[in-house]
């Protein structure tokens, strides 16, 4: 699963066993407890996702344990994945270190954020050639991506390819 932040175009990832509703409000659950009802709050006032059915309990996510809002979950129509476009580009990135047909059964959550290290240290072109970690830490904080694992990279060791992850 990723989450995408157009404000900064950076991206986290997280992997799941299954692809249930339940395995993403475990994420989301465990954004919260790291980040803070304040930060997560700031950070995801509004989630925008496809109609999958890993997303068929919104209330789960949109709620704390405590009944407490924490977010607004919205849907996308069908068929328009241009209504959440900028993440495409990234995605395309992930496919560069994890081509298609790759198994991700022996992958971690710290390769994940490993690659997603990467892949946010990356300058580019539409972000004034700063990178997504640059801009996200600027708008929130640095202190913010460290909680979640996500590292800087300075850009001569950034490895966007399958060797990246090869153990």
């Amino acid at each position: 699963m990723t989450i995408y932040f157009r404000n900064s175009s950076l991206m986290l990832a997280f992997i799941r066993d299954n692809n249930t509703a339940k395995s993403v409000t475990e994420i989301f659950d465990w954004l919260y407890e790291q980040l803070r009802h304040e930060v997560f709050t700031s950070l995801f006032q509004v989630i925008l996702t496809d109609r999958g059915s890993e997303f068929t309990n919104p209330l789960a996510i949109e709620f704390n344990k405590g009944n407490g809002r924490r977010t607004h979950i919205f849907y996308c129509d069908p068929q328009r994945s241009d209504q959440k476009g900028g993440c495409e580009v990234t995605h395309e990135m992930i496919c560069r270190v994890l081509p298609k047909k790759t198994s991700f059964d022996n992958l971690t959550q710290d390769d994940i954020n490993l690659m997603m290290s990467h892949i946010n240290s990356y300058n580019r072109k539409k972000l004034n050639n700063q990178s997504a970690h640059q801009l996200f830490s600027f708008i929130n904080g640095g202190d913010i991506l460290d909680k979640l694992g996500i590292k800087s990279i300075p850009a001569n060791e950034i490895n966007l390819t399958p060797l990246l992850l090869k153990k």
